[in-house]
């Protein structure tokens, strides 16, 4: 069973930074594909960024949205896949989720369906 449990969510102001965590098994780590996805409310799920690891590649894909102010940071030494923001915005505010799935194809990693598991989520509120 894969798990997956995300940390660091909260209240921000906007121009903050916030630091987010899924930390999983080492077996997870080392053979799936992690993403990072939002929902804000009565919005669709958004796709932020994902790490593939295959063969020894890792490859980062950013959303448009947040492409410049978000970063996806890979671990090895915690088991974690982090998603740093920084400058967040009022419509930042949203459930964060982290998802593991063993897609690799570049083209399918944006897709929520490639991922069959998801954590919890954190909700992170932009406020001032």
């Amino acid at each position: 069973q894969v798990q997956l449990v995300e940390s660091g969510g909260g209240l921000v102001r906007p121009g903050a930074s916030l630091r987010l965590s899924c930390e999983t098994t080492e077996q997870v780590f080392n053979t799936y594909s992690m993403a990072w996805f939002r929902q804000a409310p009565g919005k669709a799920r958004e796709f932020l960024g994902a790490v593939r690891y295959n063969d020894g590649t890792t490859n980062t894909l950013s959303g448009d949205s947040v492409k410049g102010r978000f970063a996806i940071i890979r671990d090895s030494a915690k088991n974690t896949v982090d998603l740093q923001m920084n400058n967040v915005k009022l419509e930042d505010t949203a459930i964060y989720y982290c998802a593991a799935g063993q897609v690799t194809a570049i083209w399918k990693m944006s897709h929520s369906s490639e991922y069959p598991s998801w954590g919890q989520g954190t909700q992170v509120t932009v406020s001032s």
